[in-house]
């Protein structure tokens, strides 16, 4: 696929050549909506939005990275519909496993790299909903960067282009959302391998 070719057709009314792009990205927009939104039907709506808007905008398009551009669309699209309801939704991180994406990081990596045993599938499953639900209390400024970096794998840089923020920006709401996960799962401490676990300060 030539993307620079088909956003020029694109941007003079080959909707065929939009559709292309659209089929491109439209899996990697709907991961990240339905990690924001946490629900497949909102997912879904900010996802076709956002297509809507990057159509609609495309001629604002001045060059650079393509799929960032049409990221900060998703994200914004999501915000938006967040700032309607007024109230949080929660991230999901149900297709980790199929998607072989982890939290890769120095805080978090391992969390999933055990491997699978079956007296540990429980356990792993009630980790993955422990994380879900501390991921929802994450303000959504902090989720937006973690979903984008520690699950998608995205770089800083890239996820400084996609929620248009300077790098140290990135790194400082990432280090954040990172410490606030740590703490909240250590109300499930006994689910998590060793290294992740804070000492108990009375014993």
């Amino acid at each position: 696929m030539d993307e620079n070719a088909l956003i020029q057709e694109a941007k003079h009314g080959d909707l065929d050549s939009f559709n292309r792009l659209v089929l491109a990205y439209e899996r990697l927009a709907y991961h990240i909506a339905y990690r924001i939104m946490g629900e497949k039907q909102s997912a879904e709506d900010a996802t076709q939005d956002a297509f809507i808007s990057a159509y609609r905008s495309l001629k604002s398009f001045r060059g650079g990275s393509f799929r960032s551009w049409l990221l900060r669309i998703v994200t914004n699209a999501c915000y938006d519909e967040l700032r309607k309801r007024k109230r949080r939704l929660a991230s999901s991180l149900d297709e980790l496993d199929e998607s072989g994406i982890g939290f890769d990081s120095e805080a978090s990596s391992g969390l999933f790299t055990d491997q699978q045993r079956p007296d540990r599938e429980v356990e792993q499953g009630e980790l993955r909903q422990a994380i879900e639900d501390c991921l929802e209390l994450l303000p959504g400024e902090y989720r937006i960067v973690a979903v984008l970096v520690d699950v998608q794998g995205f770089d800083y840089m890239e996820a400084s282009e996609v929620i248009k923020k300077p790098l140290g920006t990135i790194k400082s709401r990432l280090a954040r959302a990172r410490s606030q996960l740590r703490d909240c799962l250590q109300g499930s401490r006994e689910l998590l391998p060793g290294k992740y676990r804070l000492e108990d300060e009375t014993r």
